[in-house]
């Protein structure tokens, strides 16, 4: 979005009022309204149109920032498109379902924080979306949980932060198609570059939950081993359908785009699916359009299953498509040049530029709850600073899914914080403090930016 230019030069008052309006508006219509956002940033747009005709700007060049605006993200929605292909086709040929009965096997082991947290990664990274792997498995092992007597606080922020890692290195999240695209990367470089981060708050994260963990053999077996048997009555469970992920890693290795390596994996999972299945071309277009019905018959496994498809997509690319308006006529209005150039002295060290673009993600989640929003406004905002001190465009995607992404489950009246109290029945102040993996993320990747650690340059 560096490329609108800015047709007025409003005061930083005027520029930090409107920014203000703007996100009382959408921090008050989705915390305390319980709107959608789309509906909230669509009322912001209006607000700066008129606010662009008073300035006298013409309505033309405000359509024109807006168009433009949506251009700049156009890469991150045609993934979109592909990853609720890949989700369904990779349901239908079992490997999602495959993962899953892999990940129940561990639940047998003692450490039950740890091995949540763990089963809660896979699952999250399977499916890609962290609200789904909350509303499902989640809720499954807070029932395990009160049956043993564990604690709801630390069960919930250890189910928290698993399902948040897996939705922040999975290829099928959209958040992290989005932040790769926003700054014009691969998909798979993206991926690889936050595991520098990612994998220490990982690993640290499973030592404390190991170290918290009740001693306990064999917990709830008989639900785990229910679950188990309904993937494998369902005929879901294979061992060949572990072939579309193999696919996708190698094709990540190769360095083939993320477009490509989208198709050639679905294709696969596609191809393998007539092993098992005896469904019409009429059928497959169904499902890749409109996503995999499962009916086993078990809720939980059918929760988890019923997904996927291009129709999946719609709400989030609609979000992206408002937001990447709203964030071209901040740029075209001169608001968001007018409030950089006041903090520009500041950000001129590699540590000084990554903290402040990892407050400025954690600020917003805080203020408007919505990661979204989060990661697009961060991103576009701190292109140039980046290009200026010679960083490669992968240190600020992972820096806004490391303060992004994972910061908004932590904020109370935020999207995802209100969604996870709802489903698990554990407010966000009693998990806040164990979902160790979420609060590790941001202050890892503070620190290196400071000791200069995986940071990579142009």
């Amino acid at each position: 979005m560096f490329s609108i230019k800015a047709k007025t030069k409003p005061s930083v008052f005027e520029a930090l009022f409107i920014v203000i309006i703007v996100i009382l508006i959408i921090s008050i219509a989705i915390g305390k309204l319980g709107a959608v956002p789309h509906i909230p940033i669509l009322l912001s747009i209006i607000l700066l149109i008129f606010y662009g005709l008073l300035k006298r700007v013409p309505f033309n060049v405000l359509e024109e920032s807006m168009k433009s605006g949506v251009i700049s993200g156009i890469g991150a929605i045609y993934i979109f498109f592909l990853i609720g292909i890949l989700i369904s086709s990779w349901i239908v040929s079992g490997t999602i379902p495959t993962l899953l009965y892999m990940g129940f096997s561990l639940v047998s082991a003692s450490f039950f924080y740890a091995i949540v947290f763990i089963i809660t990664a896979i699952i999250g990274t399977a499916i890609g979306s962290s609200l789904t792997t909350v509303a499902t498995i989640g809720v499954a092992f807070v029932s395990i949980a009160g049956a043993i007597d564990a604690s709801m606080g630390l069960t919930a922020g250890a189910i928290v932060s698993g399902a948040f890692f897996g939705d922040k290195m999975s290829p099928l999240s959209d958040t992290t198609s989005l932040a790769a695209s926003i700054v014009n990367i691969d998909l798979f470089v993206h991926i690889k570059n936050m595991s520098l981060t990612t994998i220490p708050a990982f690993l640290i994260s499973g030592v404390l939950y190991a170290a918290l963990s009740p001693s306990i053999e064999g917990v709830n077996n008989t639900t785990i081993a229910f679950y188990q048997a309904s993937l494998q009555d369902a005929n879901f469970v294979h061992w060949y359908a572990i072939v579309p992920l193999l696919v996708l890693i190698v094709c990540t290795f190769k360095k083939v785009p993320a477009f490509l390596t989208l198709i050639i994996s679905s294709l696969a999972a596609l191809f393998l699916s007539i092993f098992h299945t005896s469904l019409s071309v009429s059928d497959y277009c169904e499902i890749l359009y409109s996503g995999y019905v499962s009916e086993t018959g078990v809720e939980v496994i059918d929760s988890l299953l019923t997904r996927g498809g291009i129709s999946s997509m719609f709400f989030t690319i609609m979000l992206v498509v408002l937001s990447l308006s709203m964030g071209g006529l901040l740029f075209a209005l001169g608001i968001i040049q007018t409030l950089l150039s006041k903090i520009e002295d500041l950000l001129k060290s590699v540590g000084a530029l990554i903290t402040g673009t990892a407050i400025t993600a954690i600020g917003i989640n805080i203020v408007v709850g919505e990661q979204y929003l989060s990661i697009l406004l961060t991103g576009e905002a701190f292109k140039q600073q980046y290009r200026e001190l010679g960083l490669h465009p992968k240190n600020l995607s992972r820096v806004m899914e490391d303060a992004g992404t994972v910061v908004n489950p932590l904020v109370p009246w935020s999207v995802c914080g209100l969604f996870i109290t709802s489903m698990l029945g554990v407010s966000v102040i009693d998990y806040l403090p164990f979902a160790f993996f979420c609060l590790l993320s941001p202050v890892l990747t503070i620190i290196f930016g400071w000791l200069n650690l995986t940071i990579s340059r142009n």
